[in-house]
């Protein structure tokens, strides 16, 4: 096994759509597709990227900024491949990026339902904040 991690570009949309879709937890909605999807791979140059096993994309993970804080979207691992670290490693190189953008606090969305993400954020170092609550409205 030799995985590589690398920039995420729009050939490796496809497969890690498909991944994504593989995975329970995954809040996937028209923002994943893949026109919007390359539009903020190229505002976010950079800070996504992929793990890929041979050619196999096996891992994603998509970092943007707001120019003051970092966000982290789909953090994303083949079942084959989970709990070897690999999560850990993508989100590094992310937070890595991030930081060379000047980005000092970086925060994660997950679905409330995704209980493994949870204990994997938990176990990274992820704190749980109660003090903020998110709000969404749809713009369409």
């Amino acid at each position: 096994m030799t995985i590589q991690i690398s920039e995420m570009q729009s050939k490796d949309y496809t497969q890690a759509f498909k991944l994504w879709e593989s995975l329970p937890g995954m809040g996937l909605s028209s923002a994943d597709q893949e026109e919007p999807l390359l539009s903020f791979l190229s505002k976010n140059a950079g800070t996504c990227f992929v793990a890929q096993d041979q050619g196999k994309l096996i891992g994603t993970i998509l970092g943007g900024s707001d120019g003051r804080r970092g966000y982290i979207y789909h953090l994303a691992v083949h079942a084959d491949y989970q709990r070897h670290g690999l999560g850990d490693k993508l989100t590094q190189e992310c937070l890595k990026a991030l930081r060379k953008k000047g980005i000092e606090k970086c925060h994660i969305f997950v679905i409330a339902s995704n209980r493994e993400g949870m204990k994997f954020w938990s176990r990274i170092g992820w704190k749980l904040r109660d003090d903020i609550v998110v709000m969404s409205k749809d713009l369409k």
